[in-house]
Protein backbone atom coordinates (compact mmCIF):
# COMPACT_ATOMS: atom_id res chain seq x y z
CA UNK A 1 0.00 0.00 0.00
CA UNK A 2 2.97 2.32 0.60
CA UNK A 3 4.13 1.75 -2.98
CA UNK A 4 0.64 1.63 -4.47
CA UNK A 5 -0.49 4.87 -2.87
CA UNK A 6 -3.81 6.03 -1.46
CA UNK A 7 -7.14 5.56 -3.14
CA UNK A 8 -8.51 8.62 -4.93
CA UNK A 9 -10.43 10.69 -2.39
CA UNK A 10 -9.17 8.88 0.72
CA UNK A 11 -9.59 9.82 3.57
CA UNK A 12 -11.86 12.76 2.71
CA UNK A 13 -14.53 10.53 1.20
CA UNK A 14 -16.16 7.66 3.05
CA UNK A 15 -15.42 4.22 1.63
CA UNK A 16 -17.89 1.67 2.95
CA UNK A 17 -18.59 -1.95 1.97
CA UNK A 18 -21.16 -1.96 -0.83
CA UNK A 19 -22.81 -5.18 0.41
CA UNK A 20 -22.73 -5.91 4.14
CA UNK A 21 -24.46 -9.31 3.88
CA UNK A 22 -21.70 -10.42 1.50
CA UNK A 23 -19.09 -9.25 4.03
CA UNK A 24 -20.71 -11.41 6.70
CA UNK A 25 -21.05 -14.33 4.27
CA UNK A 26 -17.36 -14.10 3.38
CA UNK A 27 -16.37 -14.04 7.04
CA UNK A 28 -18.58 -17.05 7.71
CA UNK A 29 -17.01 -19.02 4.85
CA UNK A 30 -13.55 -18.20 6.17
CA UNK A 31 -14.59 -19.24 9.67
CA UNK A 32 -15.84 -22.59 8.38
CA UNK A 33 -12.81 -23.23 6.18
CA UNK A 34 -10.37 -22.29 8.92
CA UNK A 35 -11.14 -25.50 10.81
CA UNK A 36 -9.49 -27.42 8.01
CA UNK A 37 -6.67 -24.91 7.98
CA UNK A 38 -5.88 -25.25 11.69
CA UNK A 39 -7.06 -28.69 12.76
CA UNK A 40 -6.23 -30.22 9.38
CA UNK A 41 -2.62 -29.07 9.60
CA UNK A 42 -2.07 -31.82 12.19
CA UNK A 43 -2.35 -34.32 9.30
CA UNK A 44 -3.82 -36.87 11.69
CA UNK A 45 -6.66 -37.20 14.20
CA UNK A 46 -5.54 -37.07 17.82
CA UNK A 47 -5.94 -35.02 20.97
CA UNK A 48 -4.00 -32.08 19.56
CA UNK A 49 -6.26 -32.02 16.51
CA UNK A 50 -9.33 -31.82 18.74
CA UNK A 51 -7.84 -28.99 20.82
CA UNK A 52 -6.88 -27.06 17.68
CA UNK A 53 -10.45 -27.43 16.41
CA UNK A 54 -11.98 -26.21 19.66
CA UNK A 55 -9.46 -23.38 19.99
CA UNK A 56 -10.30 -22.16 16.50
CA UNK A 57 -13.97 -21.92 17.39
CA UNK A 58 -13.73 -20.26 20.80
CA UNK A 59 -10.98 -17.80 19.85
CA UNK A 60 -12.90 -16.63 16.79
CA UNK A 61 -16.12 -16.17 18.74
CA UNK A 62 -14.18 -14.23 21.37
CA UNK A 63 -12.64 -12.10 18.63
CA UNK A 64 -16.12 -11.08 17.51
CA UNK A 65 -16.98 -10.10 21.08
CA UNK A 66 -13.74 -8.18 21.59
CA UNK A 67 -14.25 -6.05 18.48
CA UNK A 68 -17.93 -5.40 19.20
CA UNK A 69 -17.15 -4.30 22.76
CA UNK A 70 -14.70 -1.70 21.45
CA UNK A 71 -17.31 -0.40 19.00
CA UNK A 72 -19.88 -0.26 21.78
CA UNK A 73 -17.57 1.68 24.09
CA UNK A 74 -16.60 4.02 21.26
CA UNK A 75 -19.95 4.84 19.70
CA UNK A 76 -22.66 2.65 21.31
CA UNK A 77 -23.23 1.21 17.82
CA UNK A 78 -21.73 -2.25 17.19
CA UNK A 79 -21.71 -3.16 13.50
CA UNK A 80 -21.92 -6.37 11.47
CA UNK A 81 -18.83 -5.33 9.51
CA UNK A 82 -16.97 -4.88 12.80
CA UNK A 83 -18.14 -8.28 14.05
CA UNK A 84 -16.93 -9.86 10.81
CA UNK A 85 -13.56 -8.14 11.17
CA UNK A 86 -13.36 -9.35 14.77
CA UNK A 87 -13.92 -12.91 13.59
CA UNK A 88 -11.02 -12.59 11.14
CA UNK A 89 -8.82 -11.14 13.88
CA UNK A 90 -9.63 -14.11 16.12
CA UNK A 91 -8.91 -16.57 13.32
CA UNK A 92 -5.56 -14.98 12.51
CA UNK A 93 -4.51 -14.79 16.16
CA UNK A 94 -5.32 -18.40 17.02
CA UNK A 95 -3.66 -19.87 13.94
CA UNK A 96 -0.05 -20.01 15.20
CA UNK A 97 -1.13 -21.05 18.70
CA UNK A 98 -4.05 -23.42 18.09
CA UNK A 99 -2.04 -26.60 18.65
CA UNK A 100 -0.05 -25.40 21.66
CA UNK A 101 -2.40 -23.62 24.08
CA UNK A 102 -5.52 -24.67 25.98
CA UNK A 103 -9.09 -23.52 25.16
CA UNK A 104 -9.40 -21.07 28.06
CA UNK A 105 -6.30 -19.07 27.07
CA UNK A 106 -7.65 -19.23 23.51
CA UNK A 107 -10.74 -17.33 24.63
CA UNK A 108 -8.55 -14.69 26.24
CA UNK A 109 -6.42 -14.53 23.10
CA UNK A 110 -9.47 -13.97 20.92
CA UNK A 111 -10.81 -11.21 23.15
CA UNK A 112 -7.47 -9.40 23.15
CA UNK A 113 -6.98 -9.80 19.40
CA UNK A 114 -10.47 -8.52 18.58
CA UNK A 115 -10.18 -5.49 20.84
CA UNK A 116 -6.61 -4.55 19.93
CA UNK A 117 -7.23 -4.95 16.19
CA UNK A 118 -10.33 -2.74 16.42
CA UNK A 119 -8.15 0.00 17.89
CA UNK A 120 -5.29 -0.68 15.46
CA UNK A 121 -7.54 -0.29 12.41
CA UNK A 122 -8.55 3.20 13.53
CA UNK A 123 -4.90 4.26 13.69
CA UNK A 124 -4.57 4.31 9.90
CA UNK A 125 -6.56 7.55 9.85
CA UNK A 126 -4.22 9.16 12.35
CA UNK A 127 -1.06 7.85 10.68
CA UNK A 128 -2.32 8.66 7.18
CA UNK A 129 -1.80 5.35 5.38
CA UNK A 130 -4.56 3.80 3.28
CA UNK A 131 -5.23 0.12 3.96
CA UNK A 132 -8.52 -0.79 2.28
CA UNK A 133 -8.53 -4.38 3.55
CA UNK A 134 -7.07 -3.57 6.99
CA UNK A 135 -4.25 -6.02 6.40
CA UNK A 136 -1.98 -4.24 8.88
CA UNK A 137 -4.61 -3.56 11.51
CA UNK A 138 -6.02 -7.10 11.47
CA UNK A 139 -3.63 -9.63 9.97
CA UNK A 140 -0.33 -8.08 11.02
CA UNK A 141 -1.40 -7.10 14.53
CA UNK A 142 -3.38 -10.28 15.22
CA UNK A 143 -0.57 -12.40 13.81
CA UNK A 144 1.89 -10.88 16.26
CA UNK A 145 -0.53 -11.33 19.15
CA UNK A 146 -1.07 -14.98 18.26
CA UNK A 147 2.63 -15.66 17.90
CA UNK A 148 3.49 -14.07 21.23
CA UNK A 149 0.67 -15.97 22.95
CA UNK A 150 2.69 -19.17 22.49
CA UNK A 151 5.38 -17.66 24.68
CA UNK A 152 2.78 -17.04 27.38
CA UNK A 153 0.45 -20.05 27.20
CA UNK A 154 2.17 -22.99 25.44
CA UNK A 155 1.87 -26.14 27.52
CA UNK A 156 2.86 -29.79 27.31
CA UNK A 157 -0.64 -30.67 28.49
CA UNK A 158 -1.91 -29.75 25.03
CA UNK A 159 1.04 -30.78 22.88
CA UNK A 160 3.74 -33.05 24.23
CA UNK A 161 5.80 -32.47 21.09
CA UNK A 162 6.80 -29.01 22.31
CA UNK A 163 9.98 -30.33 23.89
CA UNK A 164 10.72 -32.49 20.88
CA UNK A 165 10.58 -29.36 18.72
CA UNK A 166 13.21 -27.73 20.90
CA UNK A 167 10.70 -25.28 22.33
CA UNK A 168 9.69 -24.50 25.91
CA UNK A 169 6.46 -24.10 27.78
CA UNK A 170 5.04 -20.62 28.11
CA UNK A 171 5.69 -18.06 30.82
CA UNK A 172 2.45 -18.85 32.67
CA UNK A 173 3.26 -22.58 32.70
CA UNK A 174 6.68 -22.32 34.30
CA UNK A 175 8.76 -22.00 31.15
CA UNK A 176 10.07 -18.52 31.84
CA UNK A 177 10.56 -15.95 29.08
CA UNK A 178 12.68 -18.18 26.84
CA UNK A 179 9.91 -19.12 24.42
CA UNK A 180 8.44 -15.62 24.51
CA UNK A 181 11.77 -14.24 23.35
CA UNK A 182 11.97 -16.82 20.58
CA UNK A 183 8.48 -15.93 19.37
CA UNK A 184 9.26 -12.21 19.36
CA UNK A 185 12.52 -12.75 17.46
CA UNK A 186 10.91 -15.06 14.90
CA UNK A 187 7.99 -12.69 14.37
CA UNK A 188 10.35 -9.77 13.88
CA UNK A 189 12.44 -11.66 11.33
CA UNK A 190 9.36 -12.74 9.39
CA UNK A 191 7.98 -9.17 9.44
CA UNK A 192 11.18 -7.63 8.09
CA UNK A 193 11.65 -10.35 5.47
CA UNK A 194 8.03 -10.20 4.27
CA UNK A 195 8.05 -6.40 4.10
CA UNK A 196 11.33 -6.31 2.19
CA UNK A 197 10.32 -8.94 -0.37
CA UNK A 198 6.88 -7.37 -0.85
CA UNK A 199 8.40 -3.93 -1.50
CA UNK A 200 10.86 -5.34 -4.04
CA UNK A 201 8.10 -7.19 -5.88
CA UNK A 202 5.83 -4.12 -5.83
CA UNK A 203 8.53 -1.83 -7.25
CA UNK A 204 9.34 -4.40 -9.93
CA UNK A 205 5.69 -4.66 -11.01
CA UNK A 206 5.32 -0.88 -10.90
CA UNK A 207 8.34 -0.45 -13.18
CA UNK A 208 7.31 -3.16 -15.65
CA UNK A 209 3.53 -2.98 -16.05
CA UNK A 210 2.27 -0.55 -13.41
CA UNK A 211 0.41 -1.18 -10.18
CA UNK A 212 -2.83 0.73 -10.60
CA UNK A 213 -5.21 2.15 -13.16
CA UNK A 214 -5.58 5.81 -14.02
CA UNK A 215 -7.59 8.23 -11.93
CA UNK A 216 -10.60 8.24 -14.26
CA UNK A 217 -10.77 4.44 -14.37
CA UNK A 218 -10.44 4.23 -10.59
CA UNK A 219 -13.29 6.68 -10.03
CA UNK A 220 -15.52 4.99 -12.61
CA UNK A 221 -14.79 1.58 -11.12
CA UNK A 222 -12.34 -1.18 -11.99
CA UNK A 223 -15.18 -3.49 -13.03
CA UNK A 224 -16.20 -1.03 -15.71
CA UNK A 225 -12.65 -0.20 -16.80
CA UNK A 226 -11.35 -3.77 -16.93
CA UNK A 227 -14.45 -5.85 -17.68
CA UNK A 228 -17.01 -3.40 -19.11
CA UNK A 229 -19.59 -4.49 -16.56
CA UNK A 230 -20.77 -3.63 -13.09
CA UNK A 231 -21.92 -5.71 -10.14
CA UNK A 232 -25.22 -3.84 -10.04
CA UNK A 233 -27.15 -2.37 -12.96
CA UNK A 234 -28.96 0.60 -11.47
CA UNK A 235 -30.06 2.15 -14.76
CA UNK A 236 -33.83 2.33 -15.55
CA UNK A 237 -35.20 -0.67 -17.45
CA UNK A 238 -36.65 1.58 -20.19
CA UNK A 239 -33.33 3.24 -20.85
CA UNK A 240 -34.74 6.61 -19.76
CA UNK A 241 -34.52 8.52 -16.53
CA UNK A 242 -38.18 8.13 -15.77
CA UNK A 243 -37.83 5.53 -13.08
CA UNK A 244 -37.77 2.28 -15.11
CA UNK A 245 -40.04 -0.46 -13.78
CA UNK A 246 -41.49 1.90 -11.17
CA UNK A 247 -42.59 4.33 -13.86
CA UNK A 248 -44.06 1.51 -15.95
CA UNK A 249 -46.18 0.52 -12.95
CA UNK A 250 -47.31 4.09 -12.38
CA UNK A 251 -45.29 4.42 -9.16
CA UNK A 252 -42.33 6.39 -7.93
CA UNK A 253 -39.38 4.52 -6.30
CA UNK A 254 -40.91 5.43 -2.92
CA UNK A 255 -44.14 3.57 -3.84
CA UNK A 256 -46.30 6.70 -4.30
CA UNK A 257 -48.44 7.14 -7.46
CA UNK A 258 -46.90 9.22 -10.21
CA UNK A 259 -48.50 12.65 -10.39
CA UNK A 260 -50.01 13.43 -13.77
CA UNK A 261 -48.47 16.46 -15.47
CA UNK A 262 -50.67 19.50 -15.55
CA UNK A 263 -52.30 20.62 -18.79
CA UNK A 264 -49.85 23.05 -20.45
CA UNK A 265 -52.76 25.23 -21.60
CA UNK A 266 -53.86 25.80 -18.03
CA UNK A 267 -50.41 26.79 -16.78
CA UNK A 268 -49.29 30.40 -16.87
CA UNK A 269 -46.54 30.89 -19.43
CA UNK A 270 -43.49 32.90 -18.54
CA UNK A 271 -43.00 36.00 -20.59
CA UNK A 272 -39.38 35.09 -21.14
CA UNK A 273 -40.42 31.72 -22.59
CA UNK A 274 -43.24 33.19 -24.64
CA UNK A 275 -40.78 35.69 -26.06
Amino acid sequence: MLVLGKRVGWPRESFKPHNIPFVALGAGLLWFGWFGFNAGSELTVDGTTAVAFVNTQVATAAGVLGWVVVEWLRSKKPTLVGASSGAIAGLVAITPACGFIAPLPSVLLGLIAGAVCAVAVSLKYRLGFDDSLDVVGVHFVAGWIGSLSIGFFATLQVNSAIEGLGASEGLFYGGGVTQLGRQALASGIVSVYSFGVAVLIAFAIKALIGLRTGTEEEVAGIDVAEHAESAYDLSPTTGSSGGGAFAMAGLTPSGKPVEEPADPASEPVSEKVAG
